[in-house]
């Protein structure tokens, strides 16, 4: 996985709340295991048209929109079924986070776990961000998973959460399994040191 530590970019706005998994990644494109590709079908039935050509009103569809690396999105986003492919979507079309005043918590899990940084805000911080984008939609903000801040237009910082080994896991670039593998030789010092209570050899 690629390392989050910095970041700093124009957002894109999409206000409505209680955005559930099936929108952000409709059913028909779960079929397949690769992250690669799925951002062409971010938002499909409220991108696309049904003859399939591009919605001009939708915000990812604006040429504003383009190179936008954080997601300003409305309350409770990623609610519904659990699915590791609206992360992967979101992250093949280029976000690396969303900012949001509250997160599905299986979405937020899932998020964290492929590198997609789920950024809590409180309301006014959120309303001020909507207005900024609405007035300029190049307004930028900077992210430092280190110091956990979000830094806004005014220079003001505000600090978000994250649990300790997700922010281990993103600071390293690497998932659950990665940073097992990386404390290999603690295991096998662990391991050496506390003999087995349980035959397993059999």
């Amino acid at each position: 996985m690629q390392p989050f530590t910095t970041l700093t970019s124009h957002m894109v706005a999409i206000p409505t709340e209680n955005i559930d998994t099936d929108q952000i990644i409709p059913a028909q494109f779960l079929k397949t295991i690769s992250k690669v590709g799925l951002g062409k079908n971010l938002f499909f039935h409220w991108r696309y048209n049904e003859d399939g050509t591009a919605r001009a009103d939708f915000p990812l569809n604006q040429p504003e929109a383009q190179g936008a690396q954080v997601l300003l999105a409305g309350d409770n986003f990623g609610c519904g079924s659990s699915r590791e492919h609206a992360p992967w979507s979101l992250m093949d079309h280029g976000f690396r986070a969303i900012i949001s005043t509250s997160f599905a918590d299986i979405f937020r899990n899932n998020s964290l776990k492929n590198s997609l940084l789920p950024i809590i805000v409180d309301e006014e911080t959120h309303r001020q961000l909507m207005s900024l984008v609405e007035e300029d939609p190049q307004t930028q903000v900077g992210i430092d998973l280190e110091a956990q801040t979000l830094t806004l237009p005014d220079g003001r910082s505000v600090n978000f959460p994250i649990d300790n080994f997700s922010k281990t896991c993103m600071l390293e670039g690497v998932d659950q399994l990665g940073y097992l593998l990386k404390q290999d030789a603690l295991v096998a010092q662990y391991e050496q040191a506390h003999p087995a209570r349980v035959d397993t050899s059999a």
